[in-house]
């Protein structure tokens, strides 16, 4: 009959003989044993396995016991470690508990004590791990604001795919909040410890981007006087959150499969082959299937980073958050920008709430933030928000004149918001849809992928 193994332990010990008989002793009571005989070992293997427990000594010839913990925890790992000694003092002792071992203990250890400490620390890091779970979930949950089904169902979706290590692409219009949702994965997965970087692939030059990536070593080009590590070095361990991923060039497109296949990388003008444990969560507000079929996204790659899927709504589709975004929106505003809280009257939350608002979320947080600042009183009324809003608001639809704009991406905007209403007439039938505009079924699908509209009937 097999016995099931009570946990995973790494003793490190320059001693041949207590590495032994420690060794001996937990295996006898089922415990899963790994040894290293130096500190400098003991911290490879610590990083190589993820151990239920560490045993350290303190005193070692090439690295010693507090300075390997030291290490341990600023590399963000919780992984419980027992301190011992043959030569302990009070000192050692504190330093040791301030650094964070759970017990230490004193040479020569009686197997009896040594045992009850494993379990003990076992323990109490069991219940510490599934406390930090309880709260990465609650922080996910708080993290996004909003009642209706498509929030809720986006919630728990990202609960359920926080804690794998599976790519996630993140889909949805400008503004709705797609780095909101990248950051809550991180937060509620085992990797929230671990650092979140991000980098905007619009954002940075085509000839940058790859250094910001995968770092560069000194020389690599014009202007590189050291060595630099880049966004995938950087968040070791963690989550590189790639926003607008639709927009990387494509010479950089490979180099991210190749990445997202092998977990290697290489900086600029290096010949070093560096492995890298990095969660990749990419978002586009772009129609990839319609970018793959114009040849400037590899299908590849999106099948790569498509692992798990997550929409985030458009703010018209659940026009019941308004009113709690509004809210948080107001105390926010008021607290930067150095104002009294300030409250709308039923009128102005009326015509803030039947507005489409194009730019999503974001754009309703920009015209809050407007009417906290240059509205009068402690109360905003429906004149405020009237003269704010493009073109007065309300319920009129798209076709907004927004300053600054170009003509082109209101147009799109205008566009984008008629076939949707059109759609969601037609209860998403296209056919219907492309009847009642006055279009071909081929020329309307054609819209829909160019403006990012999701078919759903497919």
């Amino acid at each position: 009959m097999t016995v099931r193994s009570r946990g995973s332990v790494l003793i490190i010990d320059d001693e041949k003989n207590i590495l032994s008989a420690l060794m001996t002793a937990l295996r006898v009571e089922h415990y899963d044993v790994d040894v290293a005989g130096s500190g400098a070992l003991g911290l490879k293997r610590a990083r190589e396995k993820q151990y239920d427990l560490v045993l350290l000594d303190v005193r070692m010839p090439d690295m010693d016991g507090l300075s390997l913990l030291k290490t341990l925890r600023a590399e963000g790992s919780t992984v419980p470690v027992i301190v011992m000694s043959g030569h302990g003092t009070i000192d050692t002792a504190v330093e040791a508990t301030r650094l964070g071992a759970q017990d230490f203990l004193e040479k020569p250890i009686s197997t009896d004590r040594l045992l009850l400490s494993i379990q003990r620390a076992i323990h109490v890091h069991e219940l510490e791990d599934e406390n930090r779970g309880l709260r990465r979930r609650a922080g996910v949950v708080d993290a996004l604001v909003g009642k209706s089904a498509p929030m809720q169902a986006l919630r728990e979706r990202i609960v359920r795919v926080a804690d794998s290590n599976a790519p996630v692409l993140i889909l949805g219009e400008r503004g709705t909040g797609k780095e909101l949702v990248a950051n809550a994965i991180h937060r509620g997965s085992k990797r929230a410890q671990a650092p979140f970087e991000k980098l905007n692939c619009a954002a940075v030059p085509a000839e940058l981007i790859e250094s910001e990536l995968f770092g560069h070593e000194a020389g690599a080009f014009t202007g590189a006087t050291k060595q630099r590590k880049g966004k995938f070095e950087r968040a070791s361990g963690g989550t590189l959150f790639l926003d607008e991923v639709g927009d990387m060039p494509s010479p950089m497109q490979a180099k991210l499969l190749r990445v997202l296949q092998e977990g290697e990388i290489e900086r600029v003008g290096g010949s070093e082959t560096l492995r890298v444990d990095v969660r990749v969560v990419a978002a586009t507000n772009k129609a990839l299937d319609a970018e793959i079929d114009a040849g400037r996204f590899r299908a590849d790659l999106f099948d790569r980073l498509n692992v798990v899927p997550l929409r985030v709504p458009a703010l018209r589709e659940r026009s019941e958050d308004i009113p709690e975004l509004v809210e948080l929106f107001l105390k926010l505003g008021s607290e930067a920008h150095d104002r009294p809280t300030k409250s709308l009257t039923a009128a102005a939350l009326e015509r803030l709430t039947s507005y489409p608002y194009p730019g999503n979320v974001r754009e309703l947080r920009n015209l809050l933030d407007r009417l906290i600042i240059l509205s009068a009183g402690e109360t905003i009324t429906d004149q405020d928000a009237r003269e704010l809003l493009p073109l007065g608001g309300g319920a009129g639809g798209g076709g907004h004149y927004r300053p600054g704009v170009p003509l082109k991406e209101m147009l799109e905007e205008a566009e984008r918001d008629l076939i949707q209403r059109a759609l969601e007439h037609n209860k998403g039938h296209v056919t219907n849809t492309a009847a009642e505009l006055g279009l071909e079924r081929s020329h309307l699908y054609k819209k829909m992928k160019a403006l990012g509209i999701r078919d759903r009937e497919g």
